[in-house]
């Protein structure tokens, strides 16, 4: 079921990223040659007007080929003769597509929410590490933490929703100790060495010992919880691809499509209904899907991100760069992300073989 499920998440993702730029390269008067939802051999095809629409044998993605993408021609409706404010919205909306494929997901996903929380604290837990119940023993609680404090940092790492909380609290059962930002009485106040120590932590639990204030479930709380998840989401992808390159992520933690469809398997694999698994395919996609754009969107070459960037170089230098030079640079850049690529999935089959 996972891997069936990691399928569907794959194609959808690629083919809704791909179907931006069509739409956009036809309404910039682009010629768009083939417009194809998956790969390998050809299942069906039917041209319409100057454009092949194909369906293609394997599910894993699709493409959009445009005349005159990697060379310079005569032909006015050709990609590198549309005007560069025109090629500059077709290359960035495939990735804003996934964004918005993205945020289509997490409203649907809070929508199967029984309860939508705010960042606001509500109660403390109840039960110390021996299982005694009391008044409050929390950590957090003796170190500063008080009811109805609204988070907005925790060591540093800005609190949109309760994904930020998890990923700033992922070692907190060490009894680490974090300086906190929180709105108490309409101001910020900040509290240092603060200490969150869930008890219950290997039973599965989230690793903080406190609970948030639930909203009323409206159409405008689950907007805004849903805005409050894709800003978490953006800013998580965005820390971890910071580590990446910043060298701080260490090189077994790199991981490629082996270890997201293994991921998404070990998510399917508890599931007892299939709300739970339309509710854990609907995360899995938001999150996949804006990590895709935010990728996508980097200076690499090879990348639109890449491809964009010769965009601002043309519209500082008021002339294009050689198609030939460019295509040299991107060229090296595939190369090198097929190396990322190998090596993460070299990573990934290690880890299946040890079971780590």
């Amino acid at each position: 079921m996972g891997i069936v499920i990691a399928i569907l998440i794959f194609g959808l993702i690629v083919t809704v990223h791909e179907f931006g730029h069509f739409v956009c390269a036809k309404l910039s008067g682009i010629r768009v040659l083939e417009f194809s939802v998956g790969m390998g051999p050809k299942l069906l095809q039917k041209t319409k007007g100057e454009t092949k629409y194909s369906l293609r044998m394997l599910p894993l993605g699709g493409y959009c080929a445009m005349e005159g993408e990697d060379s310079t021609n005569s032909d006015p409706h050709s990609f590198r003769n549309a005007k560069l404010w025109k090629r500059m919205i077709v290359l960035a909306a495939g990735a804003m597509m996934n964004f918005v494929l993205g945020f289509i997901a997490i409203v649907i996903w809070v929508c199967m929410m029984k309860n939508i929380g705010s960042m606001v604290v509500s109660e403390f837990e109840k039960t110390d590490a021996n299982g005694t119940v009391a008044e409050y023993c929390a950590e957090s609680y003796e170190t500063g933490l008080r009811k109805g404090d609204k988070l907005i940092e925790i060591g540093g790492t800005r609190i949109y929703s309760i994904i930020d909380i998890n990923y700033a609290l992922h070692d907190a059962n060490k009894n680490k100790s974090f300086t906190v930002l929180v709105e108490r009485d309409g101001e910020k106040v900040t509290l240092e060495n603060v200490v969150f120590n869930n008890n219950s932590v290997e039973s599965g639990k989230d690793p903080f010992d406190f609970y948030l204030t639930a909203r009323n479930k409206n159409p405008l709380t689950i907007l805004q919880t849903s805005g409050e998840t894709f800003m978490s989401m953006t800013h998580i992808i965005g820390l971890s691809l910071k580590q990446m390159f910043s060298g701080k992520l260490e090189k077994e933690d790199v991981s490629g499509p082996v270890g997201v469809v293994t991921a998404i398997s070990e998510s399917t694999e508890d599931t007892e209904s299939l709300s739970e698994i339309i509710y854990n395919f609907l995360y899995m996609t938001a999150l996949i899907t804006i990590n895709v754009g935010i990728f996508n969107l980097l200076p690499i070459p090879g990348l639109d991100g890449g491809r964009l960037l010769f965009c601002f170089i043309e519209l500082v230098r008021r002339k294009p760069v050689k198609p030939e030079h460019e295509g040299y640079v991107h060229l090296a850049g595939m190369a090198l992300l097929f190396g990322i690529m190998i090596f993460a999935t070299y990573n990934d089959i290690v880890r299946l073989i040890s079971g780590g």
